[in-house]
């Protein structure tokens, strides 16, 4: 069945905090304020020296990176469930719904990286490669936009317990074992992936927001 209506809308205290703390941590990257670089200096060399000692680790953890957390991979799977939604119950309104949350999360990751164009860290040995800047990183906050807009669509659509803890456990594997696995290959910093987790959290605030004023103000399904 289709997702039913919520009975709250997403607070938008937690809203307006993702914002704040998103904007917060862009202005300090931006800025390069010096206690958060070297923290992330400090944490990047030390799990890059943990790569190069445990290169088994390394392996598995980049087949995770580049295909099971991959942002092509999640963005399939997004697809993938808004065609489902159309083909088995004709939610037409949440299948795009979910499918422009999705490119507008990615429009705007790739915006913000051009615009910070923070460099990713170097390294005379690297384990690993990535392309365009360093800041938000984009498989975290792919990972966390589409794990959230799946999961809050199984809580609307009041699914079993065991199915949701399940996809509960998932999603939190997915979304912290992506970031800790992009500063483990060395290329970004951990406030990278922080500002993955944030944004990406942002973009599911402010998309649910939207989906329940639409839905109050249209009553579509």
């Amino acid at each position: 069945m289709p997702p039913a209506p919520s009975d709250r809308p997403a607070p938008l205290l937690t809203t307006a905090v993702l914002a704040l703390s998103s904007a917060l941590l862009l202005a300090l990257v931006a800025g390069e304020w010096p206690p958060l670089l070297a923290v992330d200096e400090s944490i990047a060399g030390t799990t890059h020296r943990w790569a190069l000692a445990d290169r088994d680790t390394t392996h598995v953890l980049r087949i995770l990176a580049d295909w099971v957390w991959d942002p092509l991979t999640m963005r399939l799977l997004c697809a993938a469930v808004a065609v489902w939604l159309v083909w088995r119950h004709s939610a037409w309104w949440t299948a795009l719904w979910l499918a422009l949350t999705c490119a507008l999360g990615a429009v705007a990751q790739q915006s913000l990286k051009a615009a910070v164009g923070r460099p990713r860290p170097q390294w005379p040995d690297p384990v690993d490669s990535a392309h365009y800047a360093a800041f938000p990183s984009g498989h975290t906050m792919t990972a966390t936009v589409v794990c959230g807009l799946l999961l809050w669509l199984l809580h609307r659509c009041g699914t079993g317990r065991a199915v949701w803890r399940t996809a509960l456990v998932v999603a939190w594997v997915s979304v912290t074992g992506v970031g800790v696995t992009r500063v483990w290959l060395g290329v970004h910093w951990p406030s990278d992936v922080l500002g993955g987790w944030l944004l990406g959290a942002l973009v599911v605030a402010l998309a649910v927001l939207a989906y329940e004023w639409e839905r109050g103000g249209r009553g579509h399904a």
